[in-house]
């Protein structure tokens, strides 16, 4: 229910254009898929999978799919967390930990900002706790608590306690039997794999891995869970790992751009303070995708009520040690993007990227907070389990989730209708054909990065063109930030640019190696040969040509592991289910 009363608006017809959400009809193992561009390797595997299933699917519902997906998994993966680690917090702690993970600041700005994967990746953050906390054997040893003093204890309700979180931990890994691990180590990697269709999904999922891995437990060892978790990981991030290392230009990121570093902090909330906007799951940099709510001082309201709400079972939590790794990361998580955001830790942020480029990864802090969440669900089941004494849980489940969606009502229906599907003009289909038949390097007009079209609503768009072509697309990625442009990777494109800017002829394109060029909406006539015209786009034929990319085989080959780490994690998962489930049933009887 509350997966789809954020995301509800998608199941309209029409694809996802919203800042850095571009899905198109059909997308193609291009060069830049594969991470063999001049752009930094952000989106690996995912343009990769989107290509592959777009093959079978429409790309659209693809994207939409998977958003959808990554929000029902963060509900999802929240209450089984909570009946692996609390157990006796029942349906009604489950009920509020679904709640704090879905309805927060967090999923309404990342929403805003396009970022559907990273989503996918949140999603599977809880799914790895649960799957790790089981290896090590946590649940097995967890004690019921006590009941009130004034009501008896039911006979044999430490075994039945025992019962369900064995029972849970089956679900997700379960302790002790061969078959029980087996299927652990399939789930924890499944959801790695899963995490990892960008970057920072398997940055995250790799770090609250390795926290629940420090937790006591009965079952696996901590270096073994420690280990699984990281070769999962390592494996995982083959394709942007190796991409990062052969694809022509990333030496030349400017990442290290000072004004780039501080335009990417985190940044303060009315009434907050840049830790107060963080503590509660908000402070994303780009101020324009931030839901109404939280740019007035109503915002303190709605970050109070979500801390109260988490607050009140952290006594309760930190006494249950196989929780303290997980509130260590939450209180990282907060504090750390926080001081990124101060004089000091804008400089260290510039000097770090700056020896090591690949690392501009970090530059958003706010996304770090993700990593906070888990705990969040966890305290969160415990305000129940702590209150329960004095009001049925029931009731308290109702009031903790109700306040906690009355205080971000503008998170609903796609953060207030923001997040919508668009239809493309007919004439990008006909755009996309032309140049699909003979896929030679395509350069394009306008020269940012972002669009903005009148048919796709107000917000800007990354270009869809490298998304929906064979063709290399030239990109520069630079990005403009209120004023400012941060420039991107694009040395190659950018020099294509200033040709075309200068009004370069044919023979000087397609000598630099530019096969097309295409003018976005309404723009200046050039004088080249024309392939396709209308209102909405221009195709012109330049005839240029570039070597197809080297390591293309190496490249393909490092997605299929990570294809292979999917596919084989989730195999592994179902086919040991059933013959697990049908011990535990007679171990049971």
């Amino acid at each position: 229910m509350l997966t789809l009363a954020v995301t509800a608006p998608l199941l309209r017809p029409g694809y996802l254009l919203l800042r850095d959400a571009v899905s198109t009809p059909r997308s193609y193992l291009s060069d830049a898929a594969l991470g063999l561009s001049q752009a930094a390797p952000r989106a690996l595997p995912q343009d990769f999978f989107v290509a592959l299933a777009s093959s079978v699917l429409d790309g659209g519902v693809v994207v939409k799919a998977l958003l959808m997906l990554g929000v029902w998994l963060a509900g999802w993966g929240a209450a089984r967390l909570v009946a692996v680690v609390v157990p006796d917090a029942g349906v009604a702690g489950q009920c509020v930990a679904a709640t704090v993970t879905i309805w927060n600041p967090y999923v309404a700005e990342r929403l805003l900002q396009g970022h559907w994967s990273l989503l996918v990746g949140y999603g599977c953050l809880p799914w790895v706790a649960a799957t790790v906390l089981s290896l090590r054997g946590a649940a097995a040893q967890i004690p019921p608590t006590p009941p009130p003093a004034h009501i008896p204890p039911k006979l044999h309700s430490s075994s039945e306690s025992a019962s369900e979180g064995l029972l849970e931990c089956n679900f997700v890994g379960g302790v002790g039997r061969a078959g029980g691990v087996g299927r652990g180590v399939c789930a924890l990697v499944f959801w790695v794999a899963l995490a990892g269709l960008t970057p920072t999904g398997l940055m995250l999922a790799a770090t609250i891995a390795l926290a629940c891995a420090l937790a006591p437990g009965v079952g696996r060892s901590r270096l073994f869970c420690a280990g699984v978790s990281l070769a999962a990981a390592v494996t995982a991030a083959l394709p942007w790992l190796l991409a990062s290392a052969v694809s022509a230009g990333w030496a030349d990121a400017a990442a290290a751009d000072g004004a780039g570093v501080a335009a990417f902090a985190a940044r303060a909330e009315p009434g907050l303070g840049t830790l107060g906007s963080l503590a509660s799951l908000g402070g994303i940099w780009n101020g324009d995708a931030v839901p109404p709510s939280r740019t007035t001082p109503f915002a303190i309201v709605s970050a109070a009520v979500l801390l109260l709400v988490v607050a009140v079972g952290v006594p309760l939590l930190i006494r249950r040690r196989i929780a303290v790794p997980l509130l260590v990361v939450a209180a990282a998580a907060v504090v750390v993007p926080a001081l990124m955001a101060t004089g000091p830790g804008l400089a260290a942020v510039e000097a770090v990227i700056g020896a090591a480029p690949g690392l501009g990864v970090v530059r958003d802090g706010q996304k770090w907070v993700a990593l906070a969440v888990p705990a969040y669900a966890l305290a969160a089941a415990y305000t129940v389990v702590t209150l329960r004494p004095r009001v049925p849980a029931a009731a308290v489940a109702v009031v903790c989730a109700a306040a906690v969606v009355a205080t971000l009502p503008d998170l609903a229906w796609g953060v207030g209708g923001r997040v919508t599907p668009v239809r493309y003009p007919p004439g990008w289909s006909a755009a996309a054909a032309v140049i699909n038949a003979d896929p030679r390097p395509v350069a394009v007009l306008p020269v940012d990065s972002m669009r903005s079209f009148a048919w796709a609503g107000p917000a800007p768009v990354l270009d869809p063109l490298p998304r929906w072509l064979r063709a290399d697309v030239l990109s520069t990625g630079d990005l403009t930030i209120g004023g400012h442009t941060v420039p991107g990777e694009g040395s190659r494109a950018r020099e294509i640019q200033r040709l075309l800017l200068a009004g370069a002829d044919r023979h000087r394109l397609a000598d630099a190696g530019v096969g097309w060029v295409v003018v976005e909406g309404p723009g200046p006539a050039l004088a080249l040969p024309m392939a396709y015209r209308d209102t909405d786009i221009t195709v012109y034929d330049v005839g240029g040509d570039a070597p197809a990319a080297a390591r293309r085989p190496l490249m393909l080959a490092t997605h299929l592991v990570w294809l292979a780490l999917l596919v084989g994690g989730l195999a592994g998962m179902v086919v040991r289910r059933r013959p697990q489930a049908a011990h535990t049933e007679g171990t049971n009887r």
